[in-house]
C-alpha cells in the first residue's frame, strides 16, 4: 500500500514525554546503562554455547536416531531463543552502545537463517511504526487468504476453521522465512509504506549468508551423518517445526489477541492517535511476572515496553514495566496483558475463532 500515514497528536500526546522522563530517571537513579549488563552477557553466552553444543552433538552421529531427533528439536527451539534474546536486541541497536558489537551479534541472525538487513526494514521500521495497521504492517499478514486477524482482511469460507489449522501452519514459520519470505520481500518494490532501494552489498549478503545457512544445516549434516536422505529430512523438518512454533506463537501473542486493536486510517491517511498511544492500543504483554518467560523470550513477552523503548536492552523491561503501566493508567490508556502464556494463547485462539465467523466479516 502506497498511502502515507500520519499519527495525529491526540489528547494523550503528552503521555510519551512524561513516560520517557520517568524512564530516564529510573536509569539515572539506579545508575544503570540502558544496554546489556552481566545478566544479559550470561544469557548471550548460554544460548550461543547451547546452540553450538547441540549442533556438534548432532554431527557426531553417536546417538540413536530418536535421540538425534530430540537433539534436532532442541536445536530448533534454541535457535529461536538466540533470535529473541541476542539478535533482536542487537538489530535494534539495544544490546550495546558500540555499533560494532550490535552489528557482530546481529550477524548471528543471518547464520541461523534469516536476513538481518531485511528484518531491519520489515520489523524495526515498518512494524514498529505502523503496528497492527492492515495493509501497512506486514507482520500481521500471517498467511494471507488462510488466516484472518482483522476485519479489514478479506474473508473466505475456509477461515471458519482457522482457529484449528492456524496452529499447524505456525510450524512452517521458519521454513517459509528462510526459503521464501526473505527473497520475496527483498525483491518487492515496497514493504508496507516504505519503498525499498537496497545497497549493492546487500544483494551479495542475502545470498552469501543463505548459502552459509544451507551449508551448515543441510549440506554438512548430509555429508557427515550416516543417515538416509529421508531420515535427514525428518530431522530437518522437526527442527524447523519446533523453531517455527516458538517464533510464530510468541510473535502472535504480542499483537494478535482479543484486546489489541487493528486501526484503520481515514481517507487522508490519518491515524487518530499519537504514535505512543497507538502502541498501547495495538500491543499486549504476557507472563510479565514470569522469570522463565523473560529469560526465554528475550523480553518479547513484555512487548509494550519493547515497542515504546526498542533501543533499551530487554534485560531492563521487567524493571520498567511498573513505570509504564502506572503512567498508562494515569493517562487513561490501556495496558493490555495476559497473566501467563496459556491465557495469552487462549486469547489468540478466541480472536482467530471470532475472525473466522460470518458475522465478523466486512
Amino acid at each position: 500500500m502506497s498511502q502515507k500515514l500520519k499519527f495525529l497528536n491526540g489528547d494523550n500526546s503528552s503521555f510519551f514525554s512524561v513516560l520517557r522522563k520517568r524512564v530516564d530517571e529510573y536509569f539515572i537513579n539506579k545508575q544503570l546503562s540502558k544496554h546489556a549488563n552481566a545478566s544479559m552477557v550470561f544469557k548471550t553466552v548460554f544460548f550461543i554455547a547451547l546452540t553450538v553444543v547441540l549442533y556438534a552433538l548432532i554431527l557426531t552421529g553417536l546417538f540413536p536416531l530418536f535421540v538425534q531427533l530430540m537433539l534436532a528439536i532442541a536445536l530448533g527451539v534454541t535457535m529461536a531463543f538466540v533470535g529473541f534474546n541476542i539478535c533482536h536486541d542487537a538489530l535494534h541497536g539495544a544490546y550495546s552502545s558500540n555499533k560494532k558489537v550490535n552489528k557482530g551479534l546481529g550477524l548471528l541472525f543471518n547464520i541461523i537463517g534469516a536476513n538481518g538487513y531485511l528484518w531491519g526494514i520489515t520489523h524495526n521500521i515498518v512494524h514498529h511504526t505502523y503496528t497492527n495497521i492492515p495493509g501497512h504492517d506486514e507482520d500481521i499478514e500471517i498467511a494471507p487468504g488462510l488466516i484472518r486477524v482483522s476485519p479489514e482482511d478479506k474473508a473466505n469460507k475456509i477461515q471458519r476453521y482457522q482457529h484449528i489449522y492456524a496452529f499447524f501452519l505456525y510450524g512452517f514459520t521458519s521454513l517459509s522465512w528462510f526459503f521464501r519470505k526473505d527473497y520475496v520481500k527483498f525483491f518487492k518494490k515496497r514493504i508496507g509504506n516504505k519503498e525499498t532501494k537496497h545497497p549493492r552489498i546487500e544483494y551479495f549478503n542475502l545470498f552469501f549468508y543463505k548459502i552459509i545457512y544451507y551449508s551448515l544445516f543441510i549440506v554438512i549434516p548430509l555429508l557427515v551423518l550416516d543417515i538416509t536422505w529421508w531420515q535427514f529430512l525428518i530431522g530437518y523438518l522437526a527442527m524447523n517445526f519446533a523453531e517455527g512454533y516458538v517464533l510464530g506463537l510468541v510473535f502472535q501473542l504480542a499483537h494478535v489477541v482479543e484486546d489489541t486493536n487493528f486501526p484503520h486510517p481515514d481517507s487522508e491517511g490519518n491515524i487518530q492517535e499519537a504514535w505512543a498511544v497507538h502502541q498501547m492500543m495495538t500491543t499486549a504483554n504476557f507472563a510479565g511476572r514470569s522469570n522463565l518467560a523473560h529469560f526465554l523470550c528475550g523480553g518479547l513477552n513484555l512487548q509494550i515496553e519493547h515497542h515504546l523503548f526498542p533501543k533499551i536492552c530487554h534485560i531492563h523491561y521487567k524493571g520498567l514495566s511498573g513505570i509504564v503501566k502506572e503512567t498508562a493508567l494515569e493517562f487513561g490508556l490501556p495496558y493490555h496483558e495476559n497473566r501467563n502464556f496459556f491465557s495469552a494463547l487462549r486469547s489468540h485462539y478466541f480472536l482467530l475463532k471470532r475472525m473466522g465467523k460470518m458475522e465478523e466479516r466486512v
